[in-house]
């Protein structure tokens, strides 16, 4: 097991959370008080340690010409769970998919597309792939914030 996070590494954590596009080392560093080197060594080890998976966008994709967005909830068999969940993210129109560690509806899938027929052919492709879609539902907007508890605070 590795080391847990350090109030430091926390607040780097929550800053990087809130647009790590426009926030640089300098910035954290002003931020928390300590160097801008440190902050790169530190980004660098969470990213070694993999806790720092990757930098994404957000995209509002009804404004990029995909005005549906929809949540597939699926299940798959416990033992080909991980594959299919892997497999669904190369299906055209999917943008994320959750792997659920318990109960009967364990791969969630986000979808997006230009009209309902883009959106049924997903939920075919996703059948093929040996998915079983049990709920699908139409999205109007998704959030996404910064977890308060890598605001370096101590309770």
């Amino acid at each position: 097991m590795s080391r847990p996070l350090d109030n430091v590494d926390k607040q780097i954590l929550f800053e990087l959370q809130k647009d790590a596009r426009k926030t640089s080392s300098s910035d954290i560093a002003d931020g928390i008080g300590i160097s801008a080197s440190t902050v790169r060594n530190r980004i660098t080890q969470l990213e070694e340690r993999g806790i720092i998976r990757g930098y994404h966008i957000d995209i509002d994709y009804e404004q990029a010409g995909y005005p549906l967005y929809t949540k597939i909830v699926c299940t798959a068999p416990i033992d080909k769970r991980g594959e299919l969940a892997q497999r669904a993210t190369k299906v055209e129109g999917v943008t994320a998919v959750r792997e659920i560690m318990t109960g009967e509806r364990n791969v969630y899938v986000n979808a997006i597309g230009e009209d309902h027929d883009e959106l049924s052919r997903v939920g075919r492709e996703l059948t093929e792939l040996g998915l079983t879609v049990v709920d699908e539902q139409l999205v109007r907007d998704e959030f996404v914030c910064p977890y308060q508890g890598f605001t370096g605070e101590e309770d």
